[in-house]
Formats: C-alpha cells, sequence, structure tokens
C-alpha cells in the first residue's frame, strides 16, 4: 500500500467521523441545549440581553424550534465537510479546505458541550480527540506533506483518546457508565461483576497502548491491538443495542455510533501501515 492509498485512509477517517455526526444532528439531537438551557450560566445573559426571565425563555417555543433549525444546519454542515475529506486533493486543497476546516470547529465545540453534560470531565474531551482531531490532521498533512510530523500527531490523537476511554472503563476517577456494563453484558454471556472486571483489565490495556505506541519496538504490536479494539468496541453499539424484533429501528437509532466511531480503529491501522511501509523507528514519527 503506497503512500497515496494510506492518505486516502485518513481521507475516509475524516469522512465517517463528519458523516456518523451529520447523521446524528440530522435526525437525533446534539447537546446545544446543555449549554443554552443552563440557567445558571445564561439567566444573567436572558434577563439583560432578551429583556425576559429564565421561565419565559426557557418555556420559549420559538427559541426551541430556532435550536432545531441550527441543529439540522450543523448537520448538513457535517455532511459537506464528509463530502470535502474525500473529494480534497493537491489541486482543489484550497477551496474544500474550509468545509473541513469549519467541521473540525464545530467537532471541537461539540466535544466541549459533551463535556459541560458531564460535569466538565475533562476525559470526556479528550476521548473524542480522534474524532475532532482527525479533519485537522488530514489538512496539516495535505499542507506540510510532513509523514513523521503526521504519525506524531496522530499517535497523540490515538493516545488521549485510549487513555480517556480506559479512564471511564476503570470507573476510579470518575463513574463507570453504565452502557459500558450494559453493552459488554448484552454482548458477552457474563455477569455483572465479571462485567466490571473485564472492563477493568479493557482499561490497563487502553493504558498501555497509549504507551507502547510510542515506544518503537512495541508500536505496531499496539497499533494493531488499537486497531481491532477499536472496531470492536465501535461495532459494540450495534450488536449490544440491536432488536431482531425491530431491527431497522434499533438500526437507526445506533447506527451513527458506529460510523463516527470507526476512526478509532482506523487511525492506528493508518498508523501501523505507515510504519510498517516506512520502517520509522523514531519515537516522534
Amino acid at each position: 500500500m503506497n503512500s497515496s492509498q494510506k492518505i486516502k485512509l485518513l481521507k475516509w477517517a475524516s469522512f465517517l467521523i463528519f458523516i456518523g455526526r451529520g447523521y446524528q444532528y440530522l435526525f437525533w439531537d446534539a447537546p446545544f441545549r446543555a449549554f443554552l438551557w443552563d440557567e445558571s450560566l445564561l439567566e444573567p445573559v436572558v434577563n439583560s440581553l432578551l429583556d425576559m426571565s429564565w421561565q419565559e425563555y426557557a418555556s420559549n417555543l420559538t427559541f426551541d424550534k430556532r435550536v432545531n433549525i441550527a441543529i439540522t444546519i450543523n448537520g448538513f454542515l457535517f455532511l459537506i465537510a464528509g463530502i470535502a475529506s474525500l473529494l480534497i486533493n493537491e489541486k482543489n486543497k484550497k477551496w474544500l479546505r474550509i468545509p473541513i476546516f469549519i467541521g473540525g470547529v464545530f467537532l471541537v465545540i461539540l466535544s466541549l458541550l459533551l463535556t459541560k453534560e458531564k460535569f466538565y470531565h475533562l476525559a470526556m474531551f479528550f476521548e473524542h480527540a480522534i474524532q475532532f482531531g482527525t479533519p485537522f490532521a488530514l489538512l496539516y498533512y495535505l499542507k506540510n506533506e510532513s509523514k513523521p510530523k503526521l504519525l506524531f500527531v496522530l499517535k497523540i490523537l490515538i493516545a488521549f483518546t485510549f487513555t480517556c476511554h480506559g479512564i471511564y472503563a476503570l470507573g476510579k476517577v470518575y463513574p463507570m457508565p453504565g452502557d459500558f456494563v450494559t453493552m459488554t453484558i448484552n454482548i458477552l454471556p457474563i455477569t455483572e461483576a465479571s462485567a466490571i472486571k473485564f472492563l477493568f483489565v479493557a482499561a490497563l490495556l487502553d493504558f498501555l497502548v497509549a504507551l507502547l505506541i510510542f515506544i518503537p519496538k512495541t508500536a505496531k504490536i499496539a497499533l494493531i491491538y488499537a486497531g481491532i479494539w477499536g472496531l470492536l468496541t465501535a461495532l459494540a453499539r450495534i450488536v449490544a443495542n440491536f432488536s431482531f424484533d425491530f431491527p431497522w429501528q434499533t438500526l437507526h437509532q445506533n447506527l451513527y455510533h458506529v460510523i463516527y466511531r470507526i476512526p478509532h480503529g482506523l487511525i492506528p491501522i493508518i498508523v501501523f501501515l505507515i510504519l510498517n511501509k516506512n520502517g520509522i523507528k523514531s519515537a516522534s514519527s
């Protein structure tokens, strides 16, 4: 696999992130209200700028409709950014960079909103590092064409994502998400206690991956594991929640979760392929 083919994989990773989030915004919802409906934060602004009480603002259907419109527009923007990710090349990169960059900014905003929704857990923000970082990594490479620097950036994104996923799976720093345990029980024939132990081991492996990808002798094997585990955790969203009684409904409800998480496995695979081809062994690669 040559360099251009590997960059195509990076473009596909960016495409999947944007398309998955666009799917979510157009058919489901986005956490805009986590900020816009925060009384402690916005009540003084509402009182002074809008000249209305918080109760009037929170119950105003016009504002709610505008939020829905904003979410829909953002969803279409993500779709455009996804298509631009696939089409961008050396000839048209200048004008296609714009929707990708704007889409990337909105992915950062989404991560901030999700962080606020989770009581400002920093791990929640950095767990999305691959998602909001991949479009910028694509733009960076197309501008600079520096393969060693690209590898280092992608490794940083992998390390952040896997470390923060591990922090949640560990259940010590922050409470373990209930859906982690539920998905594990739904997929594997084990008890809740065994599921918690399984997630504890998975957390330790996440931490190891974040470390070993920077060590030349262990980078490739760690990236193989990260690629497989990233794809499995993405697919788990459908496998764990699928219902044969309502197949299309459950697929529709969970498919977007899978789409924007596939790059969690794809990015480690891209790094592995580049390392395997070029034999780059420095820790900064």
